[in-house]
């Protein structure tokens, strides 16, 4: 299913209209329309099944929605491209990814944001609520912190956690490329990458490149190239810098795009379209940044073969709605403790491999409203997370 970027433009009106009265309601699986009906739902008949499952907590995944129950979790510190706006005002996000799990993946899920940015009272509060959901999306945490939370909660809980904002976004960024360097007839793992943006998204897609085997990745910061020795740097960053920039790289990103086969933006930053001109022949263009992208796709087609950005009104739209909900539905299809990076690998590989017949230059991933992409990506996720020995 393809998307008509015409139809993509909305005006206000229709968005608060779409927003009255939230996105989402809950609605019974079983209806209750006499006596009988309401004696199995509730009182007495339920008290049969609470009690199997005090003696047998296993029977929980059979008799009530908790193991197919998504945990949509934000502290509202770094929604969108807002920034920190709070828990309250993140709800309405939040709220439309429970929309986008429902739709593409049938998986319910609950909006949870929570009126902390304490790492530790997070990660107490998820594991108090533990029983009540069976997967953990955090969405729209802010950097560095997202990282730390991420760990904390993969330690604490027996179940999928995943932060979409790094690893969804990794996923599609993977699955594009590949697509592109199909289209251009080249191998993934000989391109030089530079990524523009060292917050969750830009070290997530850091860490999957260099596991898909690209070996050559070059990445930014607001103070330039990240190196081994340079001063003030987190230990996420110092982590990189001995991983990344290959040939040892200093300055700007001028100095990092000379000759660079790929460049993919995930920051706020403007991009002189004459440094684009200095990469190499056949270059590739990902302008990730939203609501505005580092560089208009029309001016990046001046200079590149492939073009592509988060929005939906140009083509090859890198979206995460790809990713996440086929990834959550195949971990929880196979039962899965954790979401391991196979299991990503895979997912990255499933969204390439449904645009694989319709590959062009303005078509190197799916559209978001193709219905086969979670199919494909929870069935590929299920295997590999059994291949991984994650599965209960």
């Amino acid at each position: 299913m393809e998307i008509d970027v015409s139809q993509a433009r909305v005006s206000d009106e229709e968005i608060f209209t779409g927003h009255e009265g939230g996105k989402l309601s809950v609605a019974a699986t079983r209806p209750i329309t006499q006596a009988r009906d309401l004696s199995v739902a509730y009182t007495p008949g339920v008290a049969k099944v609470s009690r199997a499952i005090a003696e047998d907590a296993a029977l929980a995944k059979r008799y009530t929605w908790a193991d197919r129950l998504v945990a949509v979790v934000s502290d509202g510190t770094a929604v969108l491209g807002l920034g920190d706006i709070g828990a309250s005002a993140s709800l309405p996000v939040m709220e439309g990814k429970s929309v986008l799990f429902k739709t593409f993946a049938g998986l319910d899920s609950i909006p949870l944001v929570l009126d902390t940015t304490d790492v530790d009272e997070i990660v107490e509060t998820l594991v108090r609520l533990r029983p009540s959901f069976g997967a953990v999306n955090l969405e729209d945490v802010s950097a560095p912190r997202c990282f730390e939370l991420e760990d904390k909660l993969k330690q604490a809980l027996d179940c999928p956690v995943m932060h979409d904002d790094q690893h969804g976004t990794a996923i599609v960024v993977l699955a594009a490329l590949r697509g592109a360097n199909m289209v251009l007839d080249r191998a993934v793992a000989d391109q030089r990458v530079v990524i523009s943006g060292a917050g969750a998204a830009g070290v997530a897609c850091a860490r999957i490149l260099q596991a898909a085997g690209i070996g050559d990745v070059t990445m930014l910061d607001s103070k330039g190239i990240i190196h081994a020795g340079r001063d003030g740097l987190n230990p996420i960053k110092e982590q990189l810098a001995g991983t990344t920039n290959a040939a040892g790289l200093r300055g700007g990103l001028a100095d990092a795009l000379a000759g660079a086969d790929v460049f993919i933006g995930l920051s706020s930053s403007i991009i002189d379209e004459q440094l684009l001109a200095t990469m190499a022949d056949d270059s590739i263009v990902f302008a990730l940044s939203n609501p505005d992208p580092e560089v208009h796709p029309d001016v990046a087609a001046r200079y590149a073969s492939i073009v592509a950005t988060g929005r939906s009104d140009f083509p090859n739209q890198i979206n995460n709605v790809l990713a996440f909900p086929g990834v959550f539905r195949g971990a929880l299809d196979a039962g899965a403790r954790a979401i391991t990076e196979n299991m990503k690998l895979a997912a990255a590989d499933a969204i390439a491999s449904v645009a694989a017949d319709k590959l062009a230059a303005d078509h190197i991933v799916p559209s978001p409203l193709d219905p086969q992409v979670a199919v494909e990506v929870a069935n590929a996720v299920a295997k590999a997370a059994a291949s991984d020995g994650v599965t209960s």
